[in-house]
Parts: structure tokens; C-alpha cells; sequence
């Protein structure tokens, strides 16, 4: 089986031997190791594939979503969809399980009222 050419060779070649954009010939690694510390990878030379595999360590939604109302608890959840920068309807949704869950209580009214957040 032939390989084809190493992208960043081909890139290399098509900047005219130049530095290329980001950094540099050669830079992907050390850069990919200093964004991300949780990051594999595997070199698979008879099948020709190389892999990398990023784990993210994210916080849920629903935790973000806590996290504001206990710091903010007038928030409207239109404004807490802003922050996170996710839909309405999803922190609506994440409110309605939170609630049901016993994590999240309404105290007053939808306009005037506030959140509070249950440990």
C-alpha cells in the first residue's frame, strides 16, 4: 500500500518552503500538547492513518446553568441561554430537569421572583 504525502509536506510545498501558517513547520504537535494535556495519539504506518484523539474534560450544561443562578439567581433563562451561548429551549429544558431533580427551586412569581439553587 503507498502512503500518500504527509499533509504538512504537501502544505509546505505549496507555501513555496515558507513557514507555514500557525506556527510554523513542525509546530502542530508541540501546539496541540500545550492547548490540550489529555490528547492520544496513534500512528498506524501499515494502514497508513494517524489519529488523535482529544478528551475534554467539559462541565455540563446543567452545571454551568447552577453555577450562574447561584451567582445571579434573577437571571431570566433567556439571559442565562446568552451567557452560555446555547438556545433558550435547551436551558429551559435543563431547568425543567433540574427542578424535577430537586437541585433547583422558583421562589415568586416567573417575572420579579429568583432562583435557588439546592445542594
Amino acid at each position: 500500500m503507498r502512503c500518500s504525502m504527509h499533509r504538512y509536506v504537501y502544505l509546505w510545498r505549496k507555501n513555496g518552503g515558507g513557514m507555514l501558517p500557525g506556527g510554523g513547520f513542525g509546530s502542530g504537535v508541540r501546539r496541540a500538547f500545550e492547548d490540550w494535556p489529555e490528547i492520544d495519539f496513534a500512528d498506524d504506518r501499515d494502514g497508513c492513518l494517524f489519529t488523535v484523539t482529544v478528551h475534554r474534560k467539559e462541565e455540563k450544561s446543567s452545571e454551568k446553568i447552577l453555577a450562574l443562578l447561584k451567582a445571579e439567581p434573577r437571571l431570566a433563562a433567556s439571559e442565562v441561554a446568552e451567557r452560555l451561548e446555547i438556545t433558550q429551549r435547551a436551558v429551559e429544558k435543563q431547568i425543567a430537569k433540574l427542578r424535577e431533580d430537586g437541585r433547583l427551586r422558583r421562589i415568586g412569581p416567573a417575572r420579579g421572583g429568583h432562583w435557588e439553587v439546592l445542594e
